[in-house]
């Protein structure tokens, strides 16, 4: 049975303390990234289903400079122009782009006169004189955090961006980023396969009243139960390089995949649907933003706000997850390396 949700009326949470009130579910666009290469036809149809979210009561969109790069964020802005006061755009900075190529050389750059330019070219790519939320995409280790709390701050001041969020930042680095400009929002990868904001990072946010926005909140199509040890990825699809996604990872994992598939049977869900749903359940201030290409995969995914995970049954799943040791790391070395500063 696949619960689906088909009208406007989704529930909505505010992230952390903040004045800054979404949809329970948000739309991660990173998969439309290299949009600029896509046939007419296919642009179309990424802006279509956009604007059948909004349709369907989604308010939280998340996109970045990076993704594409620039393509993302002219899709993200030309599907939502029309529904700017209704919706909150949320993107990132902090990488080393060519601003006239888009060549990305992936090195960290988050220099408050960087960080300037780069929201004014994103300005101009969303259709929007002020950026809802903006993320710094990873933290650069060559700039102290302050300066880049200090430059988001003086945007905020200029009335070109309403709140700061993180991505991916360590405990400490947060605490010192709030201390400058109350931080609105991190964004980190979170799921039942990948659990470790649990430990230092989401007791921080609970205390400063920071909202939490899990991204891969489907452990990157895995929990879907859509993929397994035979599976075969593109030759382009960066899962190829993932640790957790090798052939044996998977085989190892697959009793993760197992549970869902027994707790969703009992719900008359989807194993997605359970998976969103547990995210939901456990703080009001999470706000997951799966990602999908396909509307039928956008109904499935915004039915999970309809799923309720009651107190037993998120008892029963903590201890069957405490006897499931998931296997491989999220990110291969060069990139793990970026995470948790």
């Amino acid at each position: 049975m696949l619960i689906v949700r088909r009208n406007t009326d989704m529930q909505k949470r505010r992230l952390g303390r903040s004045k800054l009130e979404v949809s329970a579910l948000g739309l991660g666009c990173m998969g439309y990234g290299n949009a600029r290469s896509l046939l007419p036809e296919h642009k179309r149809e990424l802006i279509s289903l956009i604007r059948v979210a909004v349709e369907r009561g989604v308010t939280f969109f998340d996109t970045a400079e990076s993704y594409g790069p620039f393509a993302n964020e002219e899709v993200v802005g030309e599907a939502l122009a029309p529904f700017k006061a209704q919706v909150v755009i949320a993107s990132k900075f902090g990488w080393d782009i060519d601003p006239k190529t888009g060549a990305n050389s992936w090195r960290p750059n988050s220099r408050p006169d960087h960080i300037k330019g780069v929201v004014d070219r994103m300005l101009k790519r969303l259709r929007t004189d002020c950026i809802d939320l903006l993320y710094q995409h990873r933290v650069d280790p060559e700039v102290p955090i302050e300066d880049v709390a200090g430059a988001v701050k003086d945007l905020i001041r200029d009335g070109k961006v309403k709140h700061f969020g993180m991505s991916e930042a360590g405990a400490q680095t947060i605490r010192r980023a709030h201390a400058v400009q109350p931080v609105a929002a991190l964004q980190s990868e979170y799921s039942l396969l990948t659990r470790e904001p649990e430990a230092e990072v989401m007791p921080v946010l609970e205390e400063l009243g920071i909202g939490f926005v899990p991204f891969s909140p489907l452990g990157k199509g895995f929990l879907t139960g859509k993929i397994d040890d035979t599976t075969t990825f593109d030759s382009s699809d960066f899962r190829n390089q993932i640790p957790r996604f090798s052939p044996e990872a998977r085989k190892a994992n697959k009793a993760l995949v197992d549970l869902l598939g027994a707790i969703a049977e009992r719900k008359g869900a989807t194993r997605a649907q359970i998976a969103l749903a547990w995210l939901l359940a456990q703080k009001p201030w999470i706000v997951p933003i799966p990602g999908t290409r396909k509307l039928e995969r956008l109904d499935e995914n915004l039915g999970a706000a309809t799923v309720e995970l009651i107190g037993e049954d998120l008892r029963a799943i903590d201890i069957a997850l405490a006897r499931i040791p998931i296997q491989g790391e999220r990110y291969p070395e060069h990139q793990q390396r970026l995470v948790g500063r």
